[in-house]
């Protein structure tokens, strides 16, 4: 029975992480911590590690995805990927040393206001809008941005991914599906930036618990990212604006439960 709880518990944590990877581009450790630590009582900085390399291969799948249907933007991340990487360390080293806990209730709030905005408010950029940026404007928000996300990353575990697609969205002038394709690249280094200073500091997981959060998140994250990549840009901003709003609810009782 134990076995099956561990199974099922799993198996919940990566569809939803899966499916907000590839939706919207989201940390598969904002699904997957919460769920580790209320539900199998998994410390908080270990189910954080697992989130992140959970995230890891579904971020990189779904890039993959958004990348045959030509949404993904390499050149013009590598500046903010780099300032993510590097803030996401320090974020990590940051969040070692404070008390256990799943995530801030702060940014469930923050992702259901951002998701209200997609769904209020859609992106309606096109690519050639996005091309009339200018390469200094652009460096500048990215690297500003980078930051900022790197920090959310390893310092919660979660919200890089979403306040990744809301930078590149509202400050960069994205398209919605190259800005999500783009979030899940970027997202799929930060994420193995995160849990290589994860183990590192707070030594390896459980590893049938990860390799299990892994291959599910991985499996919906497939799923995920090939229908949002044959989506219209006004039905991709209302699912991610939904995945959002649902993800973050249901993290917000998951944490009630817990305490």
């Amino acid at each position: 029975m134990e076995l099956f709880i561990v199974i099922l518990v799993c198996f919940m944590a990566g569809a939803g992480a899966g499916i907000g990877t590839g939706f919207a581009g989201m940390s598969a450790a904002a699904v997957v911590g919460p769920m580790l630590t209320t539900f199998l009582d998994i410390p908080a900085y270990e189910a954080v590690g697992i989130g992140l390399i959970s995230d890891v291969l579904a971020s990189a799948i779904s890039a993959y995805t958004y990348k045959k249907g030509g949404n993904l933007d390499v050149k013009n991340s590598l500046p903010m990927m780099l300032s993510v990487l590097i803030v996401t360390v320090i974020g990590s080293l940051v969040a070692s040393f404070l008390p256990e806990k799943a995530m801030s209730s702060t940014m469930q709030f923050a992702m259901i206001f951002i998701g209200l905005r997609f769904l209020l408010k859609p992106v309606t950029t096109t690519k050639e809008q996005m091309a009339e940026i200018s390469r200094k404007e652009r460096l500048i928000k990215s690297i500003i941005g980078g930051c900022f996300i790197g920090f959310i990353c390893g310092f919660v575990g979660a919200g890089g991914g979403m306040m990744m697609l809301f930078v590149l969205t509202t400050f960069l002038g994205y398209q919605m599906h190259m800005a999500v394709g783009t979030s899940v690249f970027i997202m799929a280094f930060t994420a193995l930036t995160g849990a290589i200073s994860h183990f590192a500091i707070g030594g390896m997981p459980d590893i049938l618990i990860m390799i299990l959060c892994v291959v599910f998140t991985l499996l919906w994250a497939r799923i995920a990212a090939y229908i949002a990549n044959k989506s219209d840009a006004k039905t991709l901003n209302r699912v991610v604006g939904i995945v959002m709003i649902v993800t973050s609810v249901v993290i917000l009782t998951v944490n009630y439960i817990k305490f």
